[in-house]
């Protein structure tokens, strides 16, 4: 009888101390709530195709942060406490010590290590000839920023947080590496939200550029303007693809400094492509460490997407902002995309100004579907890849002035 007794104590032990239990006692329901979140992201990244390099990371790492009982991530290692010698100082050495697999990995995030690494690869991926070839696309990526400045005024006259409209803007360039690069370096424990919350609103709207975009990219323009033919572009020598991405980063890093991290990644994984000197770093650049950069910074993201974050009125703030951005970004591009089309006198389609948010090469093939569905015969498809490559740019230097501003 004593073994049996002892049998049932232990058996009960377990049962109480099992993740099931803490599914099903309190606030457990969140957590289940939670995961069948995750699962509708694996869902959308697999079957759907959308961002599945990211969002599958960050689905799967949701689902992992939201078991209860595993201890891969603790958020109350995350939280500053008082040291005399910094404003912010969080106890790396306990992460070290006691924290799980995902706070070991969530390092590379708060200490602003994956962002750059992930610009390295999209620099030694990335061709920069169309946009030499017509530097007036720079003024289509630098409009499309438009969305997050006007954000971050908006955000800012709702009584948002400094730290919170600057992290919620960044949204609007559409691009997850840069949200997550401002959201780290400037959300602290006690903001109404964290890095979670910023990376996935951003790689929300990056999945959904193709439902978003037209039909604003249509509303703001006449089927005469989508109709534009635009010329061939030119040849771009092999030294200006070797001067750009140093002139590129002098002039930014310069000019501000907070932008240096990832305009300077960007840049020197461009300048190991173009030199032709390099080819097995290029290829580690693109293939293995942005393979498992991406991994890492997925896996680590999500696990910061906890119930008491994601299932909140500030989560759906950060939604209902992140898409007034993003539209925003859009429309400035159209905008001053319809203004060089009456400059040029008709040469330029304004359809390729929505392509100077971030998001390579989705926003670039958006401007060529929408303008065959006017002319099939119309390629717009390297015209867009301008803007949109300028746009990456902007959204680091637009990065940098936010980190600026907000100290």
């Amino acid at each position: 009888m004593t073994i049996i007794n002892s049998f049932l104590d232990t058996m009960s032990a377990l049962a109480s101390e099992s993740g099931f239990a803490g599914l099903f006692a309190g606030d457990g329901w969140k957590n289940i709530i939670m995961i069948l979140v995750s699962f509708l992201f694996m869902y959308l990244a697999i079957a759907k195709g959308f961002e599945p390099l990211l969002l599958l990371p960050i689905s799967f790492g949701m689902l992992l942060t939201n078991l209860p009982g595993a201890g891969l991530y603790h958020p109350e290692f995350w939280e500053y406490v008082d040291n005399p010698e910094y404003e912010h100082f969080i106890d790396y050495k306990r992460v070290l010590e006691e924290g799980g697999l995902l706070d070991i990995l969530y390092m590379g995030v708060k200490l602003q290590l994956y962002p750059p690494l992930i610009f390295l690869g999209i620099g030694a991926m990335t061709d920069f000839g169309p946009l030499i070839a017509s530097p007036r696309s720079f003024l289509l990526g630098a409009a499309a920023q438009g969305g997050i400045f006007f954000t971050f005024v908006g955000a800012a006259v709702l009584g948002l947080s400094a730290a919170d409209c600057a992290s919620i803007a960044i949204i609007g360039g559409a691009d997850g590496p840069t949200s997550i690069f401002v959201s780290s370096r400037l959300l602290t424990s006690e903001s109404s939200n964290n890095v979670g919350t910023i990376a996935l609103a951003a790689y929300t709207y990056m999945a959904l550029v193709p439902i978003i975009q037209p039909p604003i990219m249509k509303l703001l323009t006449t089927k005469k303007e989508r109709s534009v033919v635009m010329g061939q572009l030119r040849q771009v020598s092999r030294l200006e693809k070797l001067i750009f991405p140093v002139l590129v980063t002098l002039v930014i890093a310069l000019m501000i400094p907070s932008a240096a991290p990832l305009v300077g990644m960007l840049m020197f994984g461009n300048l190991l492509k173009e030199s032709g000197a390099c080819d097995r770093l290029v290829k580690t650049a693109q293939n293995e460490l942005m393979n498992i950069i991406t991994i890492f910074l997925g896996v680590s993201v999500g696990a910061t997407t906890q119930a008491d974050k994601v299932l909140s009125i500030d989560f759906a703030k950060v939604m209902i902002l992140g898409v007034i951005a993003f539209g925003l970004g859009t429309a400035c591009g159209v905008l001053i995309g319809k203004v060089m089309y009456i400059v040029s006198g008709g040469k330029i389609n304004p359809l390729i100004g929505s392509a100077g948010v971030s998001a390579v090469p989705m926003a670039a093939r958006i401007s060529q579907k929408v303008g065959q569905e006017e002319v099939p015969t119309n390629y717009l498809l390297m015209h867009a890849m301008g803007p949109n490559v300028a746009g990456v740019i902007g959204s680091a230097v637009a990065a940098g002035v936010l980190l600026a501003i907000v100290k």
